[in-house]
């Protein structure tokens, strides 16, 4: 995966807050609380990223969960308002099938995969949690799917063949 700088994009980048969790740890003096946040990072245009952070206050672990999605963008091939085919995304026992759909469509997914989809700009596709309800597993699984992900040009051009030969 390479490198993207998103400090090009950042003014049009839109960030969604998945989850935000309180975390205590027992110590001898007391309890320490603290907060995770997860958030998804997109352009609507091709680029998605998911971080996390966490911190005393929330506030703190949303703006550190936001930096570490910015820092994790990835492209995503896409074919007009879709993928360009069907994919299967697994991380630990999460399970993900996306799959392409018609204009019009809309995106017809839950749970955290809806926005990491929106935010990458797909606007038609169909998806299914096909395995663990957690929401890491998931937006890991996802963005494993869409990394997979390959455009005719690409696979033209490492086949050493052209886009018509691989589209027949």
């Amino acid at each position: 995966m390479q490198h993207i700088d998103y400090t090009k994009m950042e003014k049009e980048l839109q960030e969604k807050l998945i989850k935000y969790n309180s975390v205590t740890k027992v110590v001898k003096g007391g309890k320490n609380n603290r907060w995770t946040a997860i958030v998804v990072a997109g352009n609507n245009d091709g680029y998605v990223g998911v971080g996390s952070g966490k911190a005393i206050e929330i506030s703190e672990a949303h703006r550190k969960a936001s930096e570490s999605a910015k820092k994790h963008l990835m492209f995503v091939p896409r074919k007009g308002t879709t993928i360009p085919h069907r994919i299967i995304g697994e991380f630990g026992s999460g399970k993900v099938l996306i799959m392409p759909a018609r204009p019009g469509t809309g995106v017809i997914a839950g749970g955290a995969i809806r926005p990491v989809l929106e935010l990458a700009g797909i606007k038609d596709v169909r998806a299914k949690n096909l395995g663990s309800n957690n929401v890491g597993n998931v937006l890991n699984a996802t963005l494993d799917a869409l990394s997979k992900l390959k455009d005719a040009e690409t696979v033209a051009k490492n086949r050493g063949k052209t886009v018509e030969e691989i589209l027949e």
